[in-house]
């Protein structure tokens, strides 16, 4: 028996009992046979901090952070990147062999490397993105569009005062929409990104008119329960690239896995079958 610790990650949340994080690592640790662990933590936020200085004592090697503490993580970690800073939270955690708590946020590149995979054909400076929402998974999106030399960002949200913060933070490559326009927007989008809720299981239906979309446009959507909205299914009967939710959710997972467990792992088809459950 080796005397090595066994690596220790995790997601926490509350709740967290829906998460598929710990499905998808637990593939990518036995397919790697990595002697680790991935797990979920339902933490209350007034214990965050608490936890969170505890568990390297555990073990713990890094961690994913979601709802409701992406925003909390960035006061408690003692560094921060960038990109992290500039979408205002973090997702993902490395807790250092100094034992400082060290916060990226993964969910822009993950965005991105979803995209590439799903409509190759697409290039960041082909022309505008219309983005639909403004909460933090717009946030991730319009930093990692404006960082790969997207030109112009046309953002629409149901409430339009958080359309303006972002513009705000973003300075003026975003313009703002006003929601009942929020179709004419995809007229000149060449990238259509719902970061809403909208459309998902249990929520409302996305109402925004969709005439305007054009063949070859390409429309995804942040949303992956269930898999095909019905923004997907209609940009599909027009011809468009649609790009389903799910890989951002894979692709998110790659660095933090990599840098917890020292291996780069593969997002494939297995790796889709596995985290939908088949």
């Amino acid at each position: 028996m080796s005397g090595q610790k066994i690596p220790l990650a995790g997601v926490i949340g509350a709740p967290i009992a829906h998460s598929k994080s710990p499905i998808l690592h637990g593939h990518w640790l036995r397919r790697h046979g990595i002697r680790g662990f991935y797990i979920p933590m339902d933490v209350a936020p007034g214990d965050l901090r608490d936890v969170l200085r505890e568990m390297p004592k555990m073990g713990f090697v890094g961690a994913n952070v979601t709802l409701p503490h992406k925003e909390a993580v960035l006061d408690i970690a003692d560094l921060v990147t960038d990109r992290a800073t500039l979408i205002g939270a973090a997702n993902t955690l490395i807790f250092r062999q100094d034992g400082k708590i060290h916060a990226d946020n993964t969910d822009g590149y993950g965005f991105l490397e979803n995209l590439k995979t799903g409509a190759p054909d697409w290039k960041p400076q082909d022309g505008p993105a219309a983005v639909l929402g403004a909460g933090g998974g717009a946030r991730a999106v319009i930093a990692s569009l404006l960082e790969a030399g997207t030109p112009k960002i046309l953002l629409s949200n149901r409430t339009r005062v958080r359309a303006e913060k972002l513009q705000s933070d973003f300075g003026n490559r975003v313009s703002v929409v006003d929601w009942v326009q929020a179709g004419n927007m995809l007229e000149e989008a060449r990238l259509v990104v719902n970061t809403s809720s909208l459309g998902m299981v249990g929520k409302p239906e996305m109402r925004v008119p969709l005439d305007g979309l054009r063949p070859g446009t390409v429309v995804t959507d942040l949303v992956y329960t269930p898999l095909r909205t019905r923004l997907l299914e209609t940009a599909e009967a027009k011809r468009c690239v649609t790009v389903d939710g799910l890989g951002m959710l894979l692709h998110q997972a790659v660095p933090g896995f990599e840098r917890w467990f020292g291996t780069r792992p593969q997002v494939d088809d297995e790796t889709r079958r596995v985290v939908l459950g088949g």
